[in-house]
């Protein structure tokens, strides 16, 4: 996910071991990409900001390697039905990583809305900076101008006297 810059856009690809594209997708703000590997080797992944080259981004991923592990010893394998303090485990584990995902998604959230608040304050300051420098120029202005109004401008006595 992009939390911040530009147009909230990236590039992005995965590539197996072999260098074949699994993924690609252009100009996207969030995506979920699943992928089971068949090969082992290094995976390479890019995120390109090509399109947008003066705009810096910030980007987020997860990777999430292998299958989870089951919560109970031999639960895979079990013949009779949960107890009641096992189906109430399973249960509380399944709301922890429901719990988990909800707290990435407002961390992430809160870093998109912490980044345009900071973006926004910068302009907001400059802004006022700006006018208190106009505020200046009118006041000094409008001073001169009232002191022209009351300066008495004396003809000059270039030689006609009488």
């Amino acid at each position: 996910q992009v939390i911040s810059g530009g147009h909230y856009d990236v590039d992005c690809y995965v590539e197996d071991p072999n260098g074949k594209t699994i993924y690609q997708e252009t100009k996207k703000q969030y995506d979920s990409f699943s992928h089971h590997t068949e090969l082992k080797g290094v995976y390479t992944f890019c995120f390109s900001n090509e399109f947008s080259t003066f705009s810096h981004k910030i980007v987020y991923f997860d990777f999430q390697v292998g299958d989870e592990p089951p919560i109970l010893p031999d639960m895979n394998n079990r013949v009779t039905a949960l107890t009641q303090l096992e189906s109430a485990c399973v249960t509380i584990h399944e709301m922890l990583k429901a719990v988990i995902d909800s707290q990435t998604h407002y961390r992430l959230r809160e870093a998109q809305d912490r980044s345009r608040a900071e973006e926004l304050n910068g302009r907001v300051s400059y802004w006022s900076v700006g006018e208190t420098l106009i505020l200046f120029v009118v006041s000094i202005g409008q001073v001169m101008l009232l002191k022209s109004f009351f300066t008495e401008k004396r003809p000059s006595s270039g030689g006609a006297g009488t």
